[in-house]
C-alpha cells in the first residue's frame, strides 16, 4: 500500500513541476509579447506626433498662400475683380 502511494504522491510530483515550468514559460511568453506590445505603442506615438507636426506645418495659411501664388498663380481677392451676380439679370 506504501509502494502505491509513493507511486501516486510522485506523479502528483512530477505533474506539479511540470505545470510550474510550463506556467513559468507561458508568463516568459506573454511577457515578450507585452515587451513587444509596448515598444510598438512607443513607435506609434512617435509616428502620431510627427505627423500632427508635420499637419500643423503643412496646414498654415501663410504655406497655403504661398503654393497658391508660386504653383498656381493665384492672386489674392481684391473688391475690383469681385463680380456679383443677380437672380433677375441676364
Amino acid at each position: 500500500m506504501s509502494n502505491k502511494l509513493n507511486i501516486v504522491l510522485t506523479a502528483l510530483l512530477v505533474a506539479c513541476g511540470l505545470s510550474t515550468v510550463n506556467a513559468q514559460y507561458q508568463q516568459r511568453h506573454l511577457f515578450v509579447d507585452l515587451e513587444r506590445a509596448h515598444a510598438q505603442a512607443k513607435q506609434l506615438d512617435t509616428e502620431w506626433a510627427q505627423l500632427q507636426l508635420d499637419q500643423s506645418t503643412l496646414g498654415k495659411h501663410a504655406r497655403i498662400e504661398e503654393i497658391a501664388r508660386r504653383e498656381l498663380s493665384m492672386t489674392q481677392l481684391t473688391p475690383n475683380r469681385t463680380q456679383y451676380l443677380t437672380e433677375g439679370d441676364k
